[in-house]
């Protein structure tokens, strides 16, 4: 009786903290279809009086370019990291040398540096390298900042690998490249995935480079021109929501596709807690 007892109580708990999570989606959903009119005569949880895909139509127009912009320069720079944060994490890991350790660190230092830090000489850097109000600025900025990340993921990962397999392969004669292509990269699927989503999400979800960075449309990002969907004088919630949904598609496809490589990566360890 006290077992299923605890186990209502555990359905009740987990059914509310689901109602507290999906409530602020479940309005956002509802105002991106609601009128003007129905923003005042309805609360945010209430359907609309006259559903509209107005607020949808007007806001894809608008975001249209933005998600495109921020779609090439977050998965061109969620590779490139990845990639790169791999390399990095394998050799720390498994070809460890005098001083490695305190390069790791020196990396890992780049994750506690606030974005806030680096404005002023970044906007210089990419004024003379050309980059700014660019992609490829935002590639860059975003690929140099996901590093750090990277490395200590995959290092992570990489220290599980058993050292006689890496042995073995020196044996057959397999240099420090061949190892990483034929053996390592082929094992790092899942965390590879693990650290592509966590960098996508991270990357997508950025406001402040792309407000510094960029100032055109040619350039701006979708997280950029969601703010500006808010207006100088008056608030329409319902362009707001309807460019939030359309800015969150993008990530919610992602982890809906890789929703259940993700977990079985976590399981595997190639994140540890």
């Amino acid at each position: 009786m006290k077992l299923h007892f605890n186990r209502i109580l555990l359905y009740i708990i987990l059914i509310f903290l689901a109602f507290v999570t999906l409530l602020p989606l479940w309005t956002g959903i509802l105002t991106a279809f609601k009128s003007e009119q129905d923003l005042i005569l309805t609360t945010p949880v209430e359907f609309p009086l006259s559903p509209t895909l107005d607020p949808l139509i007007e806001t894809f127009g608008l975001m249209a370019r933005p998600i495109m912009n921020s779609l090439v320069f977050t998965i061109t720079a969620t590779i490139l990291s990845c990639l790169l944060g791999s390399i990095t994490g394998y050799v720390l890991a498994l070809h460890a040398f005098k001083g490695s350790n305190t390069i790791f660190v020196l990396i890992i230092v780049g994750i506690f540096i606030p974005y806030q830090a680096v404005l002023v000489p970044l906007v210089l850097i990419m004024s003379r390298l050309d980059l700014y109000n660019s992609l490829g600025g935002l590639i860059l900025t975003h690929t140099a900042y996901g590093i750090p990340i990277c490395t200590l993921l995959f290092r992570s990962f990489y220290a599980e690998i058993p050292k006689s397999l890496i042995m073995a392969a020196k044996v057959d004669g397999a240099g420090i490249w061949t190892i990483y292509w034929r053996i390592v990269l082929r094992l790092s699927v899942l965390p590879f995935i693990v650290t592509a989503v966590f960098q996508f999400t991270n990357i997508w979800n950025d406001f402040l480079f792309g407000l510094v960075i960029s100032r055109g449309v040619e350039s701006m990002p979708a997280s950029v021109e969601l703010a500006n969907l808010q207006g100088g004088f008056v608030a329409l919630w319902n362009l707001q929501m309807a460019g939030t949904v359309w800015y969150t598609l993008p990530s919610l496809v992602v982890y809906l596709v890789l929703g259940k490589y993700l977990i079985r990566g976590f399981m595997t360890g190639a994140v540890k807690g």
